[in-house]
C-alpha cells in the first residue's frame, strides 16, 4: 500500500507520561506552579527590569519559562551553566520549563533576571505555596516550631592583613580602569593611577612568614610590618579620593558608573584601617559589631557557633518557622545573632498566612525571653512547649517535666532535620549570591523548592 507520509503527531502530546514515570515530583510541580498569583507576583518584578521592558524592546525569555527554570535550579543545586546544558539535553526538562523547541535561555540570561526578583517577593511567593499547601491538606497549621542557623557568606577567612590587601588589590583595579577615562585631563596620570599591589603583597608575606618565627622581638617587627601595610593602604586611599574627584566631572556613563562603585568602597577601606591601627597597633578591641569582616560582603557578621568544630562562623543569622508537614512558612534574616522573642514575630505571621493562631509553639532556649509566654497566650496559642532560660525555680521545673510540656517539645526536634536538610539540598550552607538582598533571594528560593516539592511529595504518594 503506497503512503503518502507518516501521521503527523505532537512530540510533546506523551511526555507528560513520561515524566509521571521518570519522576512523579516534577509532574506534580508542573501542576503546582501554573498558579496565577505565583506568575503575576514574579512578573511584576521583572517588569521594572528597564523603564519600558512591558512595552518596548525585543521580545524576553517568557516569565513562565524563568520561573520554572529557578525552581529547577534550587530543586537540583544545579549551577547556572549545568542548568543550561541539562535543559537543552532533556524532552522531560524541556516540557516542564514550557521551552519546547525554542531556544533555551543560556546562563547569563537566567542570572541576570533572577537578580530582578525583589525580597519581598520572594516572601510572597512563599506565602502563596503555604497558602497552596494548605489547600492540598498537606499542612492544617496548628503546630509551630522555630530554631535558627548560621548561613555562611562566601569570603576568606577575615584577617587585619588579609582584608588590608583587599582594600589596596580592589583600589589598585579601580584606578587602572579609570586610566584611559581621566587620561586628559590629569598630566602625572602614571603616579596617579600607580598599583601598589605588589608592595602590599610583599608585605604581607613577609609578614607571614613573621608569624612563624620565634624570638623577643617577634611582636615589635609585625607591628612595623603591620604600620607599612597601613601606610601603603592609605596612599592607595588618597589616590583612589583624586580619581573619584576627576571622574565626578565627566560626563560619560563608565566614568559615572566608576565614580560610584569607589564611593560605595572607600568608607569601608577606612574603616578596615581604623580597626587595624586600634587591634594590632594600639592594642585595643573593636566591638564586633563594628568590624568589617569582608570588602565584598559587608554584611557578614561573626556567630559564636557554640558547638564542635569552628569557634565562629561567618555570615547572617537565619530564624526559621516550621509548621507539621515539612512547609517552611518564614525565613528571616536576623539584625543581631539572637533568636529572643522570635517567637511573637512567628506567631504574627503564622495569623497572617493561616488566619488563626498555631495550637502548640515550641523552641528551644534560644527562643525564649521574659515576657514570651505571656504574650504568645494573649495571641491565642493554647500550648507552649519553650524551656526557660538561666536558674529556674522549682514550679518551672515542675512545668516542664509535664507530660504535655515533654511532648510538645519533641515535636521541635524535627526542625533540626529541616535545617539540615536546607544546608545539605537546598543551598543554605552557604549562600552564593552577594549582598544581604541576594541572599534573600538565594535562601528563599531554596525554600520555595523545599516547599514545592513536600507538596508534590504528598500529592503524589
Amino acid at each position: 500500500m503506497l503512503m503518502d507520509c507518516y501521521a503527523r503527531e505532537d512530540v510533546f502530546a506523551q511526555v507528560p507520561e513520561l515524566a509521571a514515570e521518570i519522576d512523579p515530583v516534577l509532574s506534580r510541580l508542573n501542576v503546582l506552579l501554573d498558579d496565577d498569583e505565583l506568575y503575576h507576583q514574579v512578573r511584576a518584578d521583572f517588569g521594572q527590569r528597564y523603564q519600558s521592558t512591558l512595552v518596548h524592546g525585543r521580545h524576553s525569555t517568557p516569565v513562565e519559562v524563568l520561573l520554572r527554570m529557578f525552581i529547577l535550579k534550587h530543586l537540583y543545586q544545579w549551577s547556572y551553566k549545568e542548568l543550561e546544558g541539562r535543559v537543552k539535553d532533556s524532552l522531560v526538562l524541556r516540557w516542564f520549563c514550557r521551552v519546547a523547541f525554542h531556544a533555551v535561555p543560556d546562563a547569563s540570561t537566567v542570572w541576570r533576571w533572577e537578580q530582578t526578583l525583589r525580597p519581598e517577593t520572594i516572601h510572597a511567593l512563599n506565602d502563596r505555596v503555604v497558602e497552596l499547601a494548605a489547600q492540598a491538606r498537606v499542612t492544617k497549621g496548628r503546630k509551630l516550631r522555630l530554631d535558627a542557623t548560621c548561613v555562611q557568606t562566601t569570603i576568606h577567612h577575615p584577617t587585619d592583613s588579609g582584608l588590608l590587601v583587599d582594600s589596596v588589590r580592589v583600589l589598585s583595579r579601580m584606578v587602572q580602569r579609570a586610566r584611559p577615562l581621566i587620561q586628559a585631563p590629569v598630566k602625572n596620570i602614571q603616579q596617579l593611577c600607580r598599583s601598589r599591589m605588589r608592595t602590599a603583597r610583599s608585605t604581607a608575606q613577609t609578614l607571614h612568614r613573621q608569624l612563624r618565627r620565634k624570638g623577643e622581638d617577634k611582636e615589635a617587627e609585625q607591628k612595623k610590618l603591620y604600620q607599612k601595610l597601613v601606610e601603603t593602604t592609605e596612599q592607595m586611599v588618597q589616590q583612589a579620593r583624586k580619581v573619584v574627584c576627576v571622574l565626578s566631572k565627566e560626563t560619560q556613563q563608565s566614568a559615572q558608573l566608576l565614580a560610584r562603585q569607589a564611593k560605595q568602597v572607600l568608607p569601608l577601606v577606612e574603616r578596615v584601617i581604623t580597626q587595624t591601627r586600634k587591634r594590632v597597633l594600639e592594642n585595643k578591641k573593636v566591638p564586633a559589631g563594628e568590624k568589617v569582616l569582608s570588602l565584598f560582603e559587608p554584611h557578614t557578621c561573626a556567630i559564636p557557633r557554640h558547638k564542635g568544630g569552628a569557634l565562629v562562623e561567618f555570615g547572617r543569622q537565619v530564624m526559621l518557622d516550621e509548621v507539621e508537614g515539612g512547609i517552611v512558612t518564614r525565613y528571616e534574616i536576623l539584625e543581631h545573632p539572637e533568636e529572643h522573642g522570635q517567637a511573637i514575630d512567628a506567631v504574627v505571621h503564622h495569623r497572617e498566612v493561616f488566619a488563626r493562631p498555631p495550637h502548640l509553639v515550641t523552641g528551644d532556649r534560644g527562643v525564649h525571653s521574659a515576657d514570651t509566654e505571656e504574650r504568645l497566650r494573649a495571641a491565642g496559642v493554647k500550648r507552649i512547649a519553650i524551656p526557660a532560660m538561666g536558674k529556674v525555680s522549682e514550679e518551672r521545673q515542675a512545668l516542664e517535666r509535664t507530660r504535655g510540656f515533654r511532648r510538645g517539645y519533641r515535636f521541635r526536634a524535627g526542625i533540626e532535620g529541616r535545617i539540615a536538610s536546607l544546608r545539605r539540598d537546598y543551598g543554605w550552607s552557604k549562600c552564593r549570591h552577594h549582598g544581604q538582598d541576594g541572599m534573600e533571594r538565594w535562601l528563599g528560593l531554596g525554600v520555595l523548592a523545599s516547599n514545592l516539592r513536600h507538596i508534590a511529595q504528598k500529592q503524589s504518594a
